[in-house]
């Protein structure tokens, strides 16, 4: 049973073929059923969830990966990592293969009404940089969206940034599209976004998950108090531990992060 499966991975932290290696026909909605599962687990066992992670928002990496669509995840107190003075140092333990992934999240002071875009801007109380670690049990990052969806949207860790309020950022609307994200190796450019990756801006990210989660009945609905990271803005990169990455974000007044990898 794909849950049990999925189960003993995430306890074991260790590689696997993808599911759809033994059966083809797996379809994504059957790899959310089995994401079910595993969370129910975890809350058995004392995680708490906080919010949600979509995935593969950016399209301009879609064809490297061969997933044409984005995806979701539950964030929990296990994984989240709210940075000190724009710093955080992530123990990479226990983690698959993992990237590093720059990104814009959103605190939620109310559920959307809507997916129009007033209602999505009234429903978000701060907006933050963020840098996500995500992983990969499946060898060389090769899989297909079923075992995506399957293994919690490949969510690893979420580093979170200095929480901005909405009122302190003006012309946020405009600004989410355009801003600039750089991220550095050891202070080496490695990689180069913008905001209009994600979809075409993370607020639209945001809606499509509004979207999605409207049409899956099992899954609950976003709340008041949630975190939702919008996606990566750049491409995702390897990681090792003894490593230190670091962000620089212009068109938003959002510090970038520095992240040292242990």
């Amino acid at each position: 049973m794909l849950a049990e499966e999925l189960i003993a991975l995430c306890d074991a932290a260790r590689e696997t073929r993808p599911f759809t290696d033994a059966d083809p026909g797996l379809t994504a909605a059957a790899g959310y059923e089995a994401a079910r599962a595993l969370h129910r687990h975890r809350l058995a066992r004392g995680w708490k969830p906080l919010g949600r992670k979509i995935g593969f928002t950016n399209r301009t990496i879609w064809p490297r990966y061969g997933v044409y669509e984005p995806i979701w995840g539950t964030l929990y107190d296990r994984t989240l990592i709210r940075a000190e003075g724009e710093r955080a140092v992530v123990e990479l333990a226990g983690l698959a293969n993992p990237r590093i992934e720059p990104e814009i999240c959103f605190g939620l002071k109310q559920a959307p009404r809507s997916t129009r875009t007033g209602d999505l801007l009234a429903s978000i109380e701060w907006a933050a940089h963020s840098i996500e670690i995500v992983q990969s049990p499946f060898p060389d990052w090769k899989f297909k969206l079923a075992d995506c969806t399957a293994v919690n949207g490949l969510h690893g860790r979420l580093v979170v940034g200095t929480r901005v309020p909405v009122e302190r950022l003006p012309g946020l609307l405009d600004a989410l599209p355009a801003i600039e994200v750089e991220l550095l190796r050891e202070g080496t450019t490695v990689d180069r976004g913008v905001g209009a990756n994600v979809l075409d801006s993370p607020l639209l990210a945001l809606g499509h998950l509004v979207e999605v989660l409207s049409g899956q009945p099992d899954a609950a609905p976003l709340s008041a108090g949630e975190i939702v990271t919008t996606g990566t803005i750049t491409d995702a990169h390897p990681i090792r531990a003894g490593e230190t990455w670091s962000t620089r974000l212009r068109g938003l007044p959002l510090p970038g992060l520095t992240v040292r990898f242990a």
